[in-house]
């Protein structure tokens, strides 16, 4: 079941990513484009029209208003721009991570959270 869920969540990153690049292709329709920016926006926005808390409902929204407004979006796209999305989505999704580089990053932003902290432990026992 665990293994079914992630090839679920791997399908979904590549269709949200699909929808990404076709919107920024030029022969995505303004109102198509509309669309979509709206979907991601409610994807990502913290603030739901039922809020998460709400026994059963909270989550229904998600499962409901998600799901049509990306169907909608897929209807308002044109069928070329998003089978070229989704070969790029595609090809994108077989890139090899780069673990060394995300080790980097995080070693990046534990330094500089290290010098913060020096730097206001020094300043504050001055």
């Amino acid at each position: 079941m665990l293994n079914e869920l992630q090839q679920h969540a791997r399908a979904l990153k590549r269709e949200t990513y699909a929808l990404y690049v076709a919107y920024r292709d030029p022969r995505t329709p303004w109102y198509a484009q509309v669309v979509v920016a709206c979907v991601v926006a409610y994807a990502l926005s913290p603030i739901d029209l039922i809020p998460d808390f709400v026994p059963i409902l909270g989550y229904l929204d998600d499962l409901i208003l998600l799901p049509l407004g990306i169907a909608l979006a897929l209807r308002l796209i044109p069928a070329n721009v998003m089978r070229e999305s989704r070969a790029h989505a595609e090809q994108r999704a077989q890139r090899p991570t780069s673990w060394v580089a995300a080790a980097v990053i995080v070693a990046i932003w534990l330094g500089m959270a290290g010098l913060g902290l020096w730097w206001l432990t020094h300043t504050l026992l001055r």
